[in-house]
C-alpha cells in the first residue's frame, strides 16, 4: 500500500491511497483542473481514480469534487450528513456510508470513524490492504477514545498538527476565528497532536506525516521536535505535508 498528498492546508486538501489496482482520492479541495495538474506531478491520471472519499463538506475539502466526479464518473463516498452538503448534481454518484461500519472499495478496506468538527457529519478513515493499516486524521478539535482506538497499531499515520497556540493567540485573526480554530470542534494544535501520539500504540509505525499545518499560525520547526519527542525518534523522520506540494509517494513495506 502506498500513499501521497497533492496538498494539505486551509487552501485545499487531497490525499491518495493506493493498493494494487485501486486508488482512492480522499477529499478534493482544489479545482478539478488544479487537481489533475497536481496528480500529474505524481505521475497519476485522474481518470484512473477508483473513488473519491469525502471527510466533510468544508470548501477546502470539496472544491473540486463535483467537476472531477462528473467528468470521470467517479463514485463519491460520504456520510449522509456530508453528502447533504455536496452539490445537488453529484447525488447520483454518491454512495452513503456510516461512520460506524467498515466497507471495502475493491482492493482497499476502509474503517470510518466519527470526529468532532464543525461540520454536518464529519468522518476520518483507517485504510487497510489486509496486512497494513494507514490512519488519516485531520479536521478535529479534540481526540476521543474512539479515535485513539482506531489509530492504534497503524503502520502509517497522517496526523493533523494545525496550529501553535501562542502563534494563534498573537495572530491577526479575529477573536471568533481564534475560538473556532482552537475550540472543541476546530483543529488540533501541535501539543494535542503530540499527546495523541503518546496515547496510542505506535510500535508498528513506518511513516508519520504532519498534515494541515496552518501557513500563518504554525511552523515545521515547531511541529517536528514535538512529534519526534512523542515518538522518541529523530526529527528528520517526521514527514511534513505542504500546502503547495503535499508530499510524494510513500510506501508501507513488509517487515
Amino acid at each position: 500500500m502506498r500513499f501521497a498528498s497533492i496538498g494539505s492546508g486551509s487552501r485545499g486538501n487531497a490525499t491518495l491511497i493506493s493498493h494494487k489496482e485501486t486508488t482512492l482520492l480522499v477529499d478534493c479541495g482544489f479545482s478539478a483542473r488544479e487537481t489533475e495538474k497536481r496528480l500529474q506531478r505524481l505521475k497519476f491520471d485522474a481518470g484512473d481514480l477508483s473513488a473519491i472519499l469525502v471527510t466533510h463538506e468544508h470548501a477546502d475539502h470539496i472544491n473540486g469534487v463535483r467537476v472531477l466526479a462528473r467528468k470521470y464518473q467517479i463514485p463519491v463516498y460520504a456520510t449522509a450528513g456530508t453528502a447533504a452538503g455536496l452539490p445537488v448534481d453529484t447525488k447520483d454518484l454518491v454512495r452513503e456510508i456510516s461512520c460506524h461500519e467498515s466497507f471495502s472499495i475493491a482492493d482497499i478496506e476502509i474503517e470510518p470513524f466519527p470526529v468532532p468538527h464543525d461540520a454536518r457529519e464529519p468522518s476520518q478513515f483507517v485504510f487497510s490492504d489486509g496486512n497494513h493499516r494507514l490512519g488519516l486524521l485531520t479536521d478535529l478539535g479534540i481526540s476521543t477514545p474512539i479515535i485513539e482506538q482506531a489509530l492504534t497499531l497503524c503502520d502509517a499515520l497522517l496526523l493533523e498538527a494545525n496550529h501553535d497556540m501562542e502563534m494563534l493567540d498573537n495572530s491577526e485573526y479575529p477573536d471568533h476565528l481564534k475560538y473556532r480554530v482552537s475550540g472543541r470542534l476546530g483543529h488540533l494544535n501541535n501539543v494535542q497532536s503530540a499527546k495523541l501520539l503518546e496515547k496510542i500504540d505506535t510500535s508498528r509505525l513506518q511513516h508519520i506525516v504532519a498534515m494541515h499545518l496552518s501557513e500563518k499560525n504554525n511552523s515545521p520547526n515547531i511541529v517536528a521536535p514535538l512529534f519526534a519527542e512523542a515518538l522518541n525518534c529523530d526529527q528528520s523522520w517526521i514527514g511534513l505535508a505542504e500546502q503547495d506540494t503535499g508530499f510524494d509517494w510513500r510506501e508501507i513495506t513488509n517487515r
